[in-house]
């Protein structure tokens, strides 16, 4: 337990401000977290966890509930999308876990979510909390909630997002890129697909200008997510967008001539969400003062190498780890340290994962599944 108990305020109740939030409350820090959302809702969506995030997830306490309800796929393997030829193999069963340390599972985005909630004390998770304001001077940090409440903190934690309003504070307005492309994705029961069933290994089907992405999300393999990227223009999409629903027709069209076992799963499916893939640049900070940023907020990518809730992990652990022991430089140091040593490997996934290359054919994938956030050493900032 650490030396110093900080009261802490954690923007954003996804899964790198959940995890943040479990990380730092066990360290024996006084943590709130303000969600603007009024429920947690279960939006058809599947996660890989890699090898490098379910080390996190083991010192949260998750591992145990989610190693039975995860589907554990022996390979991840990458297919031409009509003839079906593979490209590459990665053996992610018990192989990865011997060479990594940790288990490659797939679930339910939801599943992780209430894994990482419920390793989390009652009361500290507040959902109708919408932030409006920040205000800093020299006795801390002030922030503002449309109910009218304000609330100080030693530490503050942006963890809202693409779209987060804390990163606005620090940086000013700023659009994300869109990347031009659309993903469509959902989850749903195996059933539907009658006597037709998908190769039981994560597949991701290479097509020249699209793919999809398909596996199980449940231990016993009753329930299929797939996720697609495309060309397509974002007319409809606003901030609020992220997961809007999609037309299934135009979705088929765009995969016509893809292999069969592709139809089958479009065949199947009831319905689809979409949602325009965003990106930044990496920033030129996270930190500023007692008030930093973590996951999405600071270095959204595109899902193409499954990093996003993994690094928002790694962020969670780190910073946790940067709070400990505050030593004679406080908070403010604290934090740079933090961003010191989380943003050159978070730019350089954010990077690789733009190119979307990944796994397409022989990959060493060592300098991301076999990084352990809790040992990698603590940079300290410069200047």
């Amino acid at each position: 337990m650490t030396s110093t108990s900080l009261s802490v305020a954690i923007i954003g109740g996804g899964i790198g401000g959940l995890a943040a939030a479990v990380l730092l409350t066990q360290d024996g820090h006084r943590v709130r977290v303000f969600e603007q959302t009024s429920r947690f809702a279960r939006v058809g969506a599947g996660i890989q966890m890699t090898p490098n995030a379910m080390k996190v997830l083991r010192r949260i306490g998750a591992e145990p509930a989610l190693r039975k309800i995860a589907f554990q796929s022996p390979a991840g393997i990458s297919r031409e999308w009509d003839s079906g030829n593979i490209s590459n193999e990665l053996k992610i069963g018990a192989e990865i876990e011997e060479r990594f340390g940790a288990p490659y599972l797939f679930m339910h985005r939801a599943d992780l979510h209430a894994a990482i909630l419920n390793a989390l004390p009652s009361g500290i998770a507040e959902l109708n909390r919408k932030l409006v304001g920040i205000e800093t001077s020299s006795r801390g940090t002030l922030l503002a909630f449309d109910d009218g409440e304000s609330v100080s903190a030693d530490v503050v934690i942006g963890a809202d997002g693409v779209h987060s309003l804390v990163r606005e504070y620090m940086l000013g307005p700023e659009q994300p890129h869109f990347t031009g492309r659309v993903a469509y994705r959902t989850t749903f029961p195996a059933a539907l697909m009658g006597s037709e069933r998908i190769t039981p290994v994560r597949t991701k089907w290479w097509g020249p200008d699209r793919h999809m992405v398909v596996y199980y999300v449940t231990a016993n393999q009753d329930e299929v997510y797939f996720v697609t990227s495309q060309p397509e223009d974002a007319a409809w999409m606003t901030p609020e967008s992220w997961s809007a629903k999609g037309d299934l027709k135009m979705l088929r069209e765009a995969y016509a001539g893809f292999h069969p076992e592709v139809q089958a799963v479009l065949r199947a499916c009831p319905e689809v969400h979409k949602w325009a893939l965003l990106e930044r640049d990496p920033l030129a900070r996270w930190v500023e003062g007692n008030v930093a940023l973590l996951g999405d907020a600071c270095h959204p990518m595109t899902p193409y190498m499954a990093q996003g809730a993994a690094s928002a992990l790694e962020d969670a652990a780190v910073l946790s780890r940067c709070l400990h022991d505050l030593g004679s430089g406080g908070v403010a140091t604290a934090l740079r340290r933090y961003e010191a040593t989380r943003k050159p490997r978070a730019s350089a996934i954010q990077g690789n994962s733009r190119t979307n290359t990944w796994m397409r054919n022989t990959t060493d994938p060592t300098w991301v599944y076999g990084y352990d956030a809790w040992s990698t050493p603590l940079l300290e900032a410069e200047g």
